[in-house]
């Protein structure tokens, strides 16, 4: 660990928190996008840490002027791998680019994955189209409860999700059929996660509950999370970081049920943990207000986190390094109900960092892995480091 720079680094993913379309946005159908910017248009933000911080500084949004004297180092990066999903975002932050985008099935899944699954299952399976979460259960939970068959549905990311209500297939029984589902989804039909989804309620009433577990891709040896284990560097992972990476590299790992116990969790971890990577991921703007397209909620949930942030600022020493930043975008006021290919904002605060640095556009999500290895004296595959310009 090296001894000039920082001993902990705090690393908070604002899910989905875009910032303005990249240039390939049309080939994804996401021209217009700009999650953070179109919300800015839609009303007045009430972000006065965030623009303190420098959020404003990374380009004009709407009622935010840029700060005179920002208090964090800002920037925006791009995402140099195909695609714009959980997987892909997170990935590239620890060093994996990727050749070509996970597999994606607008159309749902085809025959022989189902009649495989299926078949090892034991069972026949309800929907397999793309859909939002909230309404299959509402349209498909009635005939799922008649008849015990899991809901399977997909979106334009790269999942394969199974709905299933907890007093007609327990939850170790589901996640029991999203393994089986992740030993068939290989090869060309790899896709980035499989995730179960179980609910309670009765029709006209499903509500999903916090027993969501996600299934992903094993990644590549020699990412980050790998690099600093090696090192000995501990890692306290808060959300669903852990199930991204598969719990590879991370000693503590502590599940979330909304930004807010995100948030809360987050300060535990820096009570907790002295040294190392804390990884925050705060998912309620992705999972509960983009692909909702509710853009109110997704504005409140912000401000939420903006009024946080004294709290998580103050519990910061001399030896931290807090890096704000998200995994791609999912503008809620746009049609499409789906992840945005956008540029993520860039905010890197410390009390003996640098401050007002504009980091300019990152080529790579990488750079802030990179930044953080070299804090603990290690190196990853892909990466500029800003370190040295921080300090």
């Amino acid at each position: 660990m090296r001894q000039d720079g920082f001993r902990r680094v705090v690393w908070i993913v604002l899910d989905s928190v875009g910032i303005g379309e990249m240039p390939d946005a049309a080939e994804y159908g996401d021209q217009g996008s700009d999650t953070l910017g179109n919300l800015a248009k839609r009303r007045p933000l009430q972000l006065p840490n965030l623009r303190q911080l420098g959020l404003a500084n990374i380009k004009p949004l709407e009622g935010l002027a840029p700060a005179p004297e920002p208090w964090a180092s800002f920037g925006r990066c791009a995402l140099a791998s195909p695609g714009k999903d959980t997987t892909t975002g997170h990935w590239e932050m620890v060093g994996i680019h990727l050749d070509q985008p996970f597999p994606v099935y607008p159309h749902g899944f085809p025959r022989e994955v189902m009649d495989e699954f299926e078949r090892r299952i034991g069972r026949t399976s309800l929907g397999n189209i793309p859909a939002s979460g909230t309404e299959i259960i509402r349209d498909l939970g009635a005939e799922h409860l008649r008849s015990g068959c899991p809901i399977v549905y997909t979106s334009a990311d790269s999942v394969f999700q199974v709905a299933a209500h907890e007093e007609v297939i327990p939850v170790p029984k589901l996640y029991e059929i999203c393994e089986t589902a992740r030993a068939i989804l290989q090869g060309p039909h790899q896709v980035g996660r499989v995730i179960a989804r179980p609910f309670v309620g009765t029709p006209g009433s499903f509500t999903r509950t916090a027993n969501r577990k996600d299934y992903a891709v094993p990644p590549p040896e020699g990412m980050l999370l790998d690099r600093l284990a090696g090192a000995s560097v501990p890692v306290h992972a808060v959300g669903k970081i852990s199930e991204i990476f598969l719990g590879r590299g991370i000693q503590v790992s502590q599940k979330t049920k909304s930004n807010a116990d995100g948030m809360s969790r987050t300060i535990e971890a820096l009570q907790q943990s002295p040294e190392g990577l804390i990884f925050t991921n705060l998912v309620d703007f992705d999972m509960l207000f983009g692909h909702r397209n509710d853009a109110e909620g997704y504005s409140r949930a912000l401000e939420a986190v903006d009024a946080w942030l004294p709290q998580l600022l103050g519990a910061l020493t001399a030896g931290d390094l807090l890096i704000l930043t998200a995994d791609h975008g999912c503008d809620p006021t746009t049609p499409s109900t789906d992840h945005s290919r956008e540029y993520v904002p860039l905010l890197v605060y410390g009390p003996a960092a640098r401050k007002g640095l504009d980091l300019g556009l990152r080529s790579s999500l990488s750079d802030i892995g990179q930044t953080v290895a070299e804090c603990f004296g290690v190196r990853i595959s892909h990466g500029a480091s800003f370190l040295e310009a921080i300090t």
